[in-house]
């Protein structure tokens, strides 16, 4: 087989499980990410590592999120012992976010967690953003990576890998997207394309779709909490505890912080639930130890946000630790917190994990108030096939039912689903993120995306091709080989 060249071990059915490995010769690789199947596309035999390890020198993340980097408790138990390359922030977000995914699976004794941890210390290195670091050199080879910021959460990076063959004198560069955010976001800043690539793996979540602005989507949130504080109700947010609840948290600062100045607030009513509340009052509830936690990170990382980010917290504000923002740690508390809401007309905003609603304390919520017309889900995230996230998306405007830990559960509650708040680029980001390349790639494969996203987005690239007489080939991977050379067939007819 030629080197060098690309095997995907996931990402390629669906959104999930994002896992790349570029073999560079017959003795080096390097894997970028290794992500959880969530969703339909989880596999029997779950996070196990399936693929060999032989020769794999290094492992590159993208960023945190559990998609790209939940199997690498399975990698390390494995028997991977190199080293994990990341962003500055990501090797301060990962080793919280791969206690809690250790926990899920493997041990919650305190020792155990512990040994696991500063093993997985010991393997981060963090390389500054746009700072090119070796990690093969040889006689035959030279590989070297470098991270560019993605804007997708915090630390979020597109990798650039250029290999280089001495003796023939032959090289090549490629880049990985793994997730590209869109360009509204507030907290970070706007992802900027590569100056070149000659293979991209590009991810296609929303290939097929433009998000709404972000003056829209703000507009939106602020009439869900109105028509809330109206109902005497309480919307549920389910969301990542990474990235999506600290942009979320970013926003409603904003909102809350107009609305202080439009309306006064007043002091606080205690219980007397009889008595009207305002916006100043309405409590942000993160009901989420991990994403309490990450929050926390994010509030020392400030000198990674965006330049207005920083502009408002110096100015006095906080927006990620404002008045009306209460954090649940214990499971006690939960609980209460979830009774008490459920049984009160107490109006409330809460936060909570995770955000397919497949598990965590969303849960809880969703079986306590799905059945409440006063009350609201909103959705601000991708809901994967075959996740409760998604039954309720689909099935909860026409008064069905979802089934959550075994029970069927009626659905009465509204269903909101805002999509400006993605954290992904849309279709016009993802070719921006192309055509902003002095030299546009002459390869690009599409992973992380539904078929008919990917579909849509291979039609539009080969359009963006042809305006500047262009060849490309746009190649689908998947599962089945044959579905792959008829996807490269196909977009090379268009």
């Amino acid at each position: 087989m030629p080197y060098p060249h690309i095997l995907h071990h996931g990402a390629i059915d669906g959104v999930t499980g994002s896992c790349h490995q570029l073999k560079m010769d017959a003795h080096s690789s390097l894997l970028i990410d290794c992500g959880l199947f969530q969703g339909i596309d989880q596999k029997e035999g779950g996070g196990e590592i399936t693929f060999s390890l032989e020769g794999v020198d290094a492992l590159v993340v993208t960023h945190v999120h559990a998609d790209h980097v939940g199997r690498i408790p399975y990698l390390l138990a494995a028997g991977f012992k190199g080293p994990i390359i990341c962003s500055e922030p990501s090797a301060k977000l990962l080793p919280l976010v791969l206690e809690d995914a250790f926990k899920l699976v493997f041990s919650r004794d305190a020792h155990t967690v512990q040994r696991y941890l500063q093993q997985v210390r010991r393997q981060i290195i963090a390389i500054p953003f746009d700072q090119w670091f070796c990690v093969s050199e040889s006689q035959a080879l030279h590989a070297r990576v470098r991270l560019q910021q993605a804007g997708h959460i915090l630390g979020s990076a597109f990798v650039e890998c250029d290999v280089r063959y001495p003796e023939t004198e032959t090289d090549q560069r490629f880049v990985f997207s793994g997730d590209i955010g869109a360009s509204h976001t507030a907290l970070i800043a706007s992802p900027r394309s590569p100056e070149r690539a000659d293979i991209l793996i590009l991810e296609g979540t929303y290939g097929d779709r433009l998000h709404e602005d972000r003056k829209k989507r703000q507009a939106l949130l602020e009439h869900a909490i109105d028509k809330a504080l109206e109902d005497h109700g309480t919307i549920l947010i389910p969301a990542f505890s990474l990235g999506r609840t600290q942009d979320l948290l970013y926003e409603i600062e904003d909102i809350l912080h107009r609305k202080s100045l439009i309306v006064p607030g007043r002091e606080s009513a205690g219980d007397d639930v009889s008595l009207p509340i305002n916006w100043p009052q309405v409590p942000v509830i993160i009901d989420s130890p991990l994403a309490s936690r990450l929050t926390e990170v994010y509030r020392e990382l400030e000198t990674f946000w965006s330049t207005d980010a920083q502009q408002r917290a110096s100015s006095g504000r906080k927006p990620l630790h404002f008045r009306q923002l209460i954090t649940i740690d214990s499971h006690a508390k939960h609980m209460q917190t979830v009774n008490y809401l459920s049984s009160t007309g107490r109006p409330a905003i809460v936060i909570a994990a995770n955000g397919m609603c497949s598990n965590g304390r969303i849960v809880n919520y969703l079986k306590a108030m799905l059945g409440e017309p006063r009350h609201n889900v909103l959705f601000i995230g991708y809901q994967a096939r075959g996740t409760p996230g998604y039954a309720i998306q689909k099935y909860g405007p026409r008064g069905g039912y979802v089934e959550l830990d075994g029970e069927n559960c009626s659905i009465r509650a509204g269903i909101t689903t805002l999509g400006g708040y993605s954290a992904h680029a849309d279709q016009s980001g993802l070719l921006s993120f192309v055509s902003g390349m002095n030299s546009w790639p002459k390869q690009i494969h599409l992973v992380h995306g539904e078929i008919s996203a990917k579909q849509a987005l291979a039609r539009e690239l080969t359009k963006l091709y042809a305006t500047q007489n262009l060849p490309v080939d746009v190649l689908i991977p998947t599962s089945d080989p044959q579905s792959a050379l008829q996807s490269q067939q196909f977009d090379k007819q268009r």
